[in-house]
């Protein structure tokens, strides 16, 4: 039984600092969207007082507690398994909503085949836009997983596709999140899970949204950064980009990715980016997990009676917005 309302999970790791300032932000919004509520935030075993200072000033609040450090897939996917609700609000522990974020939102999920929609991303003290609708395009055959978009002269009503819905705020249909299997955690500890797990769903036919009315900000986050050192987060990044290919590319793109990498891995060997090595070595690695992620999509693809390739999203993107005025950065 679907159950109306929105379940917010937030994965927080050492995120006691900004708690304080995202937490009544979001208790303004959700109050203001009308819609019962419950917030469930996901620990990933930090070791600063956050848990402490959510007891002790939020006691209404679902926390989990991890007792190892496992990354934003299993993180979030344990709070998503617990929300109640039928639309679950992923927000990072570095955004705060404004006040208005759930206005123009609710009305996405009158759609039956309505994925998700994020928000836009500004920054924390002004209005530079980080984060927008999400640009699908290829290098080569390779999927380019950064680039955003938003419309020129911005309305209400332009229903803009993204090809995924960023991790840091994404509120989807939770019954299809749960259909998915939440994020793959082949993916962890971070980097390219939300763009993976958009991309499943867009090859089922389900439709992620970008609305630019529903603002939220971010400060820039630097425990992953404090945490790993340059070359080991390229690792995981390169890593994990690998298995995104591996799992949607069609069999014949498939095939040209791979003689694609070649000159790619000698030019990394060249400019002494061992690192990448390391990212195919781990790739090798899981493929009987990359297997089964491709088994697991057809397997759901049959119950849908579909399974999108790649290329078809993103024409389905491209094909909404051509002759349409956009802004690309």
């Amino acid at each position: 039984m679907r159950l109306k309302g929105i379940s917010v999970v937030i994965p927080n790791y050492n995120g006691r600092q900004l708690l304080p300032q995202i937490l009544p932000c979001l208790y303004i919004a959700l109050n203001k969207a009308g819609q019962p509520y419950e917030i469930i935030i996901s620990d990933d075993c930090s070791k600063d007082d956050s848990i402490l200072y959510i007891e002790q000033h939020f006691p209404e609040i679902l926390v989990l507690k991890s007792v190892v450090n496992r990354g934003f897939s299993p993180t979030i996917n344990n709070g998503i398994f617990a929300a109640k609700f039928d639309l679950v609000l992923l927000l990072n522990s570095d955004v705060k909503l404004e006040p208005d974020y759930f206005k123009t939102l609710l009305r996405y999920f009158e759609k039956e085949d309505t994925f998700g929609v994020m928000g836009r991303i500004v920054g924390w003290e002004d209005e530079n836009i980080q984060d927008a609708a999400k640009y699908p395009s290829f290098h080569g055959v390779k999927i380019k997983t950064s680039g955003n978009y938003y419309a020129v002269n911005p309305t209400e009503n332009d229903w803009l596709y993204s090809i995924y819905l960023s991790g840091a705020n994404a509120l989807i249909d939770r019954q299809k999140l749960i259909t998915l299997g939440g994020f793959n955690e082949l993916f962890a500890p971070f980097y390219v899970e939300d763009f993976e797990l958009s991309l499943r769903a867009w090859r089922l036919g389900w439709k992620s949204y970008y609305d630019h009315f529903a603002i939220c900000r971010h400060q820039t986050s630097v425990s992953i950064k404090t945490k790993n050192s340059k070359a080991a987060i390229n690792t995981i990044y390169y890593r994990n980009k690998m298995f995104l290919h591996a799992i949607h590319l069609s069999k014949n793109r498939l095939a040209l990715w791979y003689l694609q990498m070649i000159p790619e891995t000698l030019i990394r060997i060249f400019t002494l980016r061992f690192y990448y090595l390391k990212s195919l070595k781990m790739f090798l690695a899981g493929s009987d997990k990359i297997k089964l992620a491709k088994k697991n999509l057809e397997l759901l693809a049959r119950n849908e009676n579909k399974l999108l390739s790649v290329e078809e999203v993103v024409a389905v993107i491209l094909d909404s917005i051509k002759g349409k005025p956009i802004e690309r950065f």
